[in-house]
């Protein structure tokens, strides 16, 4: 633990001239700003609310609240923006965001022109992977999954404390690949709303438990209710849990087997249930083409703050 503390205690080499840092997590609700030190230690934070269905307000408001921040602090930051969905690199606009009124706009073009510098952004996947490496639960790690599990699956990739988006910035886009190593039975169970049958978001998300659940039981219950029912001895809910887990050590263990990762973390809502930490681990080596699984599986450290905190570190990224 001592060794940890001064680590962090460390101005690290991908720190160097940079003194402050300001990071922005674009979410559908909220809009959230944080500002760190070289050594990563939070000096302000604070959200507004999302404007409804409205990009020039978003552009606005976002705009104002790098400014008030920066008021507040007393000086230019280097400026990172964690967003739902990703930039296109054939045209330059955002894509694929459940915040609809960003798509297919030049977004980034447009908030550097209001701000008048330039940013990094990436997705909130990307960026709460590259928060979790570079200080939370997988600093020591140099190639990390990060997760995040909740009415959706995305994931990122950070190799080296860097973020790998990949030439088509898709890196990571695990949730929308088929469900490995399937049985018949889950062949002709799900559409996905991208087009596809039979991806892993349709099964792992906390939507899709909540969907096996009622398809078992008849019953609605959300994941952390279906868990609570499980430990208190719910046949039908353990049962539940158990495909989940199954369904999980497939995905993982390909995931294991592509990028051959130190740790997994994962994050969201599902990322609270306890008993995946271990039951995970200890079904993926049947699938995994090794002798051995030396990978962690592992909980986050900063959880909801990464969005925010992984913005901070953009701009030692080319993503």
């Amino acid at each position: 633990m001592q060794a940890r503390k001064k680590r962090f205690g460390q101005v690290r080499p991908w720190q160097k001239g940079f003194t402050i840092r300001l990071g922005i997590d674009l979410g559908g609700t909220k809009i959230e700003v944080l500002v760190i030190n070289a050594i990563g230690k939070e000096v302000l934070r604070k959200r507004i609310a999302t404007p409804k269905n409205d990009y020039a307000a978003t552009i606005r408001a976002i705009v104002s609240l790098i400014a008030s921040a920066e008021e507040e602090v007393k000086q230019k930051c280097s400026i990172g923006i964690c967003t739902p969905g990703s930039i296109s690199p054939a045209s330059g606009l955002l894509r694929n965001s459940n915040s609809v009124c960003l798509n297919n706009k030049p977004f980034k073009q447009d908030l550097e022109k209001a701000i008048g510098r330039k940013t990094r952004i990436s997705n909130d996947a990307n960026c709460f992977a590259l928060s979790e490496a570079i200080d939370g639960a997988a600093e020591d790690a140099q190639v990390v999954f990060g997760i995040i599990i909740g009415t959706g699956v995305g994931a990122g990739i950070v190799v080296n404390k860097k973020v790998l988006a990949g030439t088509n910035a898709i890196g990571g886009e695990w949730g929308h690949n088929p469900l490995p190593w399937p049985e018949k039975d889950e062949l002709e169970l799900t559409k996905c709303w991208c087009g596809q049958h039979g991806c892993i978001e349709t099964f792992l998300s906390g939507t899709g438990l909540e969907a096996d659940f009622k398809r078992s039981t008849g019953r609605a219950l959300i994941a952390e209710e279906t868990d609570a029912l499980a430990t208190a001895g719910d046949a039908s809910a353990e049962g539940v849990w158990a495909r989940y887990e199954y369904r999980m050590a497939r995905s993982l263990a390909q995931v294991v087997n592509l990028l051959d990762p130190d740790s997994i973390v994962l994050g969201g809502g599902m990322s609270n249930i306890r008993r995946l930490y271990k039951n995970i681990p200890e079904r993926w080596g049947q699938w995994v083409f090794s002798d051995c699984v030396n990978t962690k599986l592992l909980p986050p450290k900063y959880g909801d703050s990464s969005g925010a905190r992984g913005a901070t570190w953009l701009c030692d990224n080319d993503v």
